[in-house]
């Protein structure tokens, strides 16, 4: 007969048998490095290089006394968390050795996965405002997390400040204290700053160091910064460097990768993931299995992905930059404006792969260019291995009102532009004869 152990013994790891080695000889492995096998013991899965596919809806306890301690981290009895598998709406092996992996990249104590990137958003943002809040976001947000805070969060008595991207300490300070004075005449606080940078689908940087000098001057540390990363990330830039609290990814893009699923992650330091993972656990939205094993996969290749990406997209711009049907491009690596470089030297690491192309017209000159490219694929979504273009105004911001898109410069040739790995030349001679049919 097995002796019972007690219920405040720490159970057996079940895939962590010993401390992992992030370093060798003095040096600290690169996430390319750690991607191959951090967070998974083969000794643990029949000697498996790949972790499996935990195909199941429950997991089986040690015993009575473990099954507990795992249900009083779970329900939040006990700090820390579940010690061991538990249901597959709260945790899983391929899961958990995501995040892990996931949050190598952003240099966070913690990570969770998602099953969208609005799952993601939605629940980040459900955790930590309370009616009487106030929301202080940057501008433009992608259409779906700036439609979740103006009409959803709306209807349970939260309110939103907002700022442009490109906006200073100084009036990012103004908007903070207008919020705060927002926030007390409802009896509410300001409950996080939400960033998004680049901007989507503009381009346009946020300075996420004068943002954080701003919640230090107005707010305190209790308010998060959370920032999407999309864009650039986990590559070109690490906001947990500059002042954020929580960085926020559509998964599906650049870290998928392949355009072959959809997903959502969010790190940070363990005391921030913390509220999300209490909703994530009573609302589900955990990414399925095969989705992390996916992703995992991906992992592995996502920075020659995205390096191969951005060289492309840089020999691309430097073709459309002079070319005579091309009004203007945003595009990171040509920046005109002074204060938006100053805020590129500090914050990012590269041009990333995704611009603004604007056509010259209007929107039937901009659909005439999408009808006639033959490599690039007239899509929505990005960070994929194949190029991909859409018009956002018509589109993925199709919702946003007329006059608050002329604010945000969403305009009707605004063409965005995902750069793929293809051969750059042969992108260059499809956007030229594409850009002749206009």
């Amino acid at each position: 007969m097995t002796d019972a152990i007690d219920a405040t013994d720490t159970p057996t790891p079940r895939r962590k048998p010993k401390p992992e080695k992030t370093t060798i000889g003095g040096r600290e492995l690169k996430p390319s490095t750690l991607m191959m096998g951090h967070g998974y013991d083969p000794a643990l899965s029949e000697g498996s290089l790949k972790a499996p596919i935990f195909l199941t809806s429950t997991f089986a306890f040690e015993n009575a006394a473990a099954g507990k301690r795992h249900f009083e981290g779970i329900t939040g009895k006990r700090e820390g968390g579940a010690e061991g598998l538990v249901y597959s709406r709260f945790n899983g092996p391929n899961q958990e050795i995501l995040e892990d992996r996931l949050a190598i990249w952003d240099g966070a104590e913690d990570a969770l996965a998602f099953s969208s990137g609005m799952t993601a958003i939605c629940i980040l943002m459900l955790a930590y405002v309370s009616q009487g809040d106030v929301m202080v976001h940057s501008g433009p947000l992608y259409a779906a997390s700036e439609g979740f805070v103006a009409k959803v969060l709306s209807k349970f008595g939260v309110t939103y400040v907002d700022f442009p991207a490109g906006a200073s300490r100084e009036e990012i300070e103004a908007v903070l204290e207008k919020a705060k004075d927002q926030a007390a005449k409802q009896g509410g606080k300001v409950a996080m700053i939400y960033l998004e940078s680049p901007a989507n689908p503009t381009n346009a940087l946020v300075d996420i160091e004068a943002v954080n000098a701003a919640r230090g001057a107005v707010l305190d540390a209790t308010c998060p910064i959370a920032i999407d990363n999309t864009f650039l990330g986990p590559l070109w830039q690490r906001p947990l460097m500059h002042g954020a609290d929580i960085v926020v990814y559509s998964l599906t893009k650049y870290v998928g990768g392949h355009s072959d699923l959809v997903a959502g992650g969010i790190s940070g330091a363990k005391k921030w993931m913390d509220p999300v993972r209490a909703l994530r656990n009573t609302m589900g939205g955990i990414v399925d299995p095969n989705t992390a094993w996916m992703l995992m996969r991906s992992l592995e290749t996502v920075e020659l992905r995205m390096e191969r990406a951005g060289k492309n997209a840089e020999k691309v711009c430097v073709f459309l930059r002079d070319h005579p049907k091309v009004e203007g491009l945003g595009y990171l690596g040509f920046i005109s404006d002074p204060s938006q470089q100053d805020i590129f030297d500090r914050h990012c690491t590269g041009a990333g792969s995704t611009f603004s192309l604007y056509i010259k017209g209007g929107e039937a000159e901009s659909f005439r260019f999408l009808d006639n490219l033959t490599i690039a694929k007239l899509a929505v979504s990005l960070g994929g291995t194949e190029t991909l273009a859409s018009l956002p105004a018509a589109m993925t911001h199709l919702s946003v009102p007329d006059e608050r898109k002329a604010a945000l410069g969403i305009t009707d040739n605004l063409v965005r532009v995902s750069i793929g790995i293809e051969d750059p030349d042969d992108l260059i001679a499809d956007f030229d004869q594409a850009l002749a049919q206009v």
